[in-house]
């Protein structure tokens, strides 16, 4: 079983900064891909940015320039520098990530999520 915890959420006024950190627990597997996702009020959740295990990211449109995501694969947790921040950026922020562990000969993989942190960006 991984455990996701996610840290670093808050309130901050808009043109401000807040970083993000999710910490991936447990044994016996190996964390694949990390990703962010977000969930504003009354939205879907929506992918942010993503990062693969050797350090490839992919950072969405909306927050492309302003969004960093970066790992530690030491301390299997992934990151998310968030600068510029405005009030559309406001929602809960999830990690995801992807944990594979070998089964006789084969791989298995599964995603978890952890719980989610607040992030509120005021006008």
């Amino acid at each position: 079983q991984v455990q996701l915890v996610e840290s670093g959420g808050g309130l901050v006024q808009a043109g401000g900064s807040l970083g993000l950190s999710c910490a991936a627990s447990g044994s016996g597997y190996t964390i694949n891909d990390m990703a962010w996702y977000r969930q504003a009020p009354g939205e879907q959740r929506e992918l942010v940015a993503s990062i693969t295990s050797t350090g490839t990211t992919s950072i969405e449109d909306s927050v492309k320039g302003r969004f960093t995501i970066s790992r530690d694969n030491d301390k299997n947790t992934v990151y998310l520098e968030m600068n510029s921040l405005t009030p559309a950026d406001t929602g809960l922020y999830y990690c995801k990530a992807r944990a594979v562990w070998p089964v006789a000969t084969s791989i298995v993989g599964m995603d978890y999520w952890g719980g989610g942190t607040l992030v509120i960006v005021s006008a």
